[in-house]
């Protein structure tokens, strides 16, 4: 409708140049006999000014707003910077030993722990932390914070520590219920999931390589579902999710680099 109303506009406004153009030429045939050779180039300079205003005048073509890519559910970015969006629902399913997770990432779960269980001695891995309520987040925040103080450790200095390791209330995954710290009966549990967790949608969240970008001490019990297509890249190339959300908002600047 606006590209429409523009083509109106140009069309209207060219019209009035025409016009103007048409005028001025019958006058000029009208006196430039009459007109003085030496007044014939001041009356094309004028003639010349008129036309450049009207071309100034024309409606520009309006500029897109750029919009934002809308980031899926399973994409959600939760951090410091990003608390959780007040419209967050958790559809909680019970898993076998009493947590719970959010009803989408169940069923890959599931099936990545059955494929895990020739290497844990014909076990399924156990979720340890799952989904967990904001008073559940801030009783685990408030212990850790406690556990620094009694060893001594002066209150900012506490607060500091305590958020490498404990989320801050509104800002942890597993807030979230689509975030799952694991455990197995065997330690080379985690070597397994490092190397085959994203072929089911899951990533190794916190890695020590990517702290500076987290914010979060490493922890490789701590697997985030983004899906099998995000997690693949991610894995590949070696990515944690800022920086693979970074990559698909700036998509020009990540083939530059």
């Amino acid at each position: 409708m606006e590209e429409r109303n523009y083509r109106k506009r140009r069309r209207s406004s060219a019209w009035t140049v025409i016009t103007i153009v048409v005028i001025l030429f019958a006058i000029g045939l009208l006196l430039w006999g009459g007109i003085e050779p030496k007044d014939r180039k001041e009356m094309e300079i004028k003639v010349h000014s008129v036309l450049q205003t009207m071309s100034s005048q024309e409606t520009p073509m309006p500029q897109e707003t750029p919009t934002e890519i809308p980031i899926p559910w399973n994409l959600i970015i939760v951090n410091r910077e990003h608390p959780i969006p007040e419209d967050w629902k958790v559809e909680p399913v019970e898993l076998h030993n009493g947590q719970t997770v959010d009803a989408r990432i169940y069923d890959p779960l599931m099936e990545m722990f059955e494929a895990a269980r020739s290497i844990n001695l014909d076990r399924l891995p156990n979720v340890e932390s799952g989904y967990r309520s904001e008073e559940k987040q801030q009783q685990l925040y408030d212990e850790k914070r406690k556990e620094f103080l009694q060893q001594g450790y002066a209150e900012s200095d506490a607060t500091a520590l305590t958020e490498k390791w404990v989320s801050v209330p509104g800002t942890s995954e597993h807030q979230l219920g689509i975030a799952v710290d694991i455990s197995g009966e065997v330690y080379d549990i985690y070597a397994w999931l490092q190397e085959n967790s994203y072929k089911y949608g899951f990533i190794l969240r916190y890695t020590a390589d990517k702290t500076a970008i987290t914010g979060v001490a490493p922890e490789e019990w701590h697997y985030r579902y983004v899906g099998v297509e995000a997690s693949t890249e991610i894995y590949q190339q070696g990515l944690c999710l800022e920086e693979y959300l970074d990559r698909l908002r700036n998509p020009h600047q990540s083939e530059r680099s």
